[in-house]
């Protein structure tokens, strides 16, 4: 369980006997471990160091660890940070609450370093395992477009709203949405829950992430219909869709009819 490379570890814990314990045995397993006792701090820490993990108590005097974990959240330069909850609480309600915020783990105390160490090591191992898997997915995308530039693949004037604070969302839709992406795949590439992800887009723009997805093909869908002869199965397919009724039926509840009947229209 040694770390081969030097990871950042942020620990947040206001109990100085829990933090020295911690620290210690993180250092001497080889991580580079910050400690500090309260969120406001740790706050400012992780927007300095931008760590590779956070692990945060719950409960603190000046502000809890549900708000340094939206803090984290609603920040693009630390939205990515797995942040793993160590609290003595076991309520149930308090774990769902993490969950839906968009913590990756929850360790109750007390527990062992063991413990604690076989969690950091996997939540870094996931971490890593993303950031591969995405960055070969978006290689293959580039490549795959650049390569392929025929009228299945002609953009229309951009649908999304001018929201600053989500345009990394409607960037990667507008990037992606041809090739069957969901909520989840989207939450993935900008560092955020799919609750969350889909709280946020539905309180700022009134639609929720999928919405957009679907809006965003549907406008592609009758671009295509209107301005070449490929057959519905042909553009189905250069949408992202695997079945064909699936994206016949979504086009008719958004334009009100079918395909073959809006393109003859």
């Amino acid at each position: 369980m040694i770390c081969t490379a030097v990871q950042t570890i942020l620990l947040i814990e206001n109990d100085r006997v829990t933090l020295s314990l911690y620290l210690k045995g993180l250092q001497a397993k080889g991580f580079n471990v910050i400690g500090v006792e309260n969120g406001l701090v740790g706050i400012q820490q992780i927007q300095e160091h931008l760590p590779d993990l956070v692990i945060c108590d719950i409960t603190m005097p000046d502000i809890d660890g549900y708000t340094v974990l939206t803090t984290l959240r609603q920040n693009p330069q630390t939205a990515h940070i797995p942040l793993i909850f160590l609290t003595g609480s076991t309520a149930r309600a308090n774990f769902r609450k993490a969950m839906e915020l968009g913590a990756d783990d929850y360790i109750a105390k007390p527990s062992t370093l063991n413990e604690l160490l076989t969690a950091i090591t996997v939540r870094l191992r996931k971490q890593a395992l993303l950031q591969s898997w995405w960055t070969t997915k978006f290689q293959k995308a580039f490549n795959s477009a650049s390569a392929t530039k025929n009228s299945l693949m002609v953009t229309p004037e951009s649908i999304f709203p001018c929201t600053p604070e989500l345009k990394t969302v409607f960037d990667f839709i507008e990037a992606h949405y041809h090739q069957g992406i969901s909520l989840c795949d989207v939450a993935q590439a900008v560092g955020y829950s799919p609750a969350y992800l889909t709280n946020r887009v539905a309180k700022q723009t009134g639609n929720t992430v999928n919405s957009w997805i679907i809006k965003r093909r549907m406008v592609q869908a009758c671009f295509l219909l209107q301005n070449n002869e490929q057959t519905v199965e042909l553009i189905a397919k250069a949408l992202g869709y695997q079945d064909v009724s699936h994206f016949s039926r979504q086009f008719r509840q958004y334009h009100g009819l079918p395909p073959h009947a809006w393109r003859q229209q």
